[in-house]
């Protein structure tokens, strides 16, 4: 069987770390603070800002929020994005998406100070990853690559096939994984081939990755005919499906865990993958704002 590539094991060793560099900050008179913007009721989002906040408060990092009615209009949201904006006291704005219908995203992400897009979905933040000058990594990507780097899985001149090219994920990983250096060993330097729904023989291209990342958003979409004997599978997908338990459901990856984990030589598992890392990045980036901001 492969080796399982624990997402919950790294993460707490990122939060331990960050724990020491918060009190280091603390003690210098400079906090780190995230706010966090949900507008409407929706449950899953609900559950995301709680386990943010809890964080937060777990690493000594200042938490502020904003729930807002699904009512809210496009200027009173711009509003309060603008008052995170001028706060001293936060480092990191996070509007949880998706907005209610009738909300625009992206003028809300281009309104988001870039040195406080802790998410790094601002265009100034995302050229930045593309040409190799982060401020930030966004923190999915970034989850997995230091997955892959603490387990010291070799990327140098490794063929990584990522399936999926959505913005949050697909596209920036490629570029992370095809990135030779970012001035702290973060480079994999890796050849890159990204796949979506338009590409032909999907299978055989998947079967000659390396390292295959999926995500693509479908439940067991990669089964083990897609996959090389001893590669490095990632899986940052989660979908529920239904399920014969006392929730009506189960969570999966977008891999066919069961069929590949004996084909592959290391795995992530859903949940408790991929999933944990993506609030300890973001975690990540706040306190590295903060370092940012106090530097100016």
């Amino acid at each position: 069987m492969a080796q399982i590539l624990d997402g919950k094991k790294v993460s707490e060793a990122v939060q331990q770390e960050l724990v020491q560099e918060v009190a280091a900050l603390v003690a210098q008179g400079n906090r780190p603070g995230l706010a966090v913007v949900l507008v409407g009721d929706d449950p899953a989002s609900k559950v995301y800002v709680g386990s943010k906040q809890r964080t937060c408060e777990k690493l000594g990092i200042l938490s502020k929020s904003s729930i807002l009615p699904a009512s809210t209009t496009q200027q009173e949201l711009l509003a309060v994005i603008d008052q995170y904006n001028a706060d001293p006291e936060i480092h990191g704005i996070l509007c949880q998406l998706p907005l209610p219908k009738g909300l625009n995203e992206a003028e809300v992400i281009n309104r988001i100070d870039p040195a406080k897009d802790v998410d790094c979905f601002h265009p100034d933040n995302v050229g930045r990853v593309l040409i190799g000058e982060p401020r930030f990594l966004p923190c999915t990507p970034h989850g997995v690559v230091q997955i892959i780097k603490r387990y010291n899985i070799e990327t140098e001149g490794k063929h990584v096939v990522v399936v999926g090219r959505s913005n949050i994920v697909g596209k920036p990983l490629a570029a992370m994984m095809m990135q030779k250096e970012y001035g702290s060993n973060m480079g994999c330097n890796s050849t890159v081939t990204v796949c979506h729904s338009a590409t032909k023989n999907l299978p055989e291209v998947c079967a000659s990755a390396d390292i295959l990342i999926a995500a693509i958003g479908k439940a067991n979409f990669i089964t083990a005919d897609m996959v090389k004997p001893g590669a490095v599978v990632i899986d940052v997908g989660i979908n529920r499906i239904d399920a014969n338990n006392e929730k009506g459901y189960k969570l999966v990856g977008d891999v066919d865990y069961d069929a590949v984990a004996p084909k592959a030589s290391s795995i992530t598992p859903v949940p408790g993958g991929v999933g944990p890392m993506t609030i300890a990045m973001l975690m990540y980036n706040t306190v590295m704002s903060c370092k940012l901001h106090a530097k100016k």
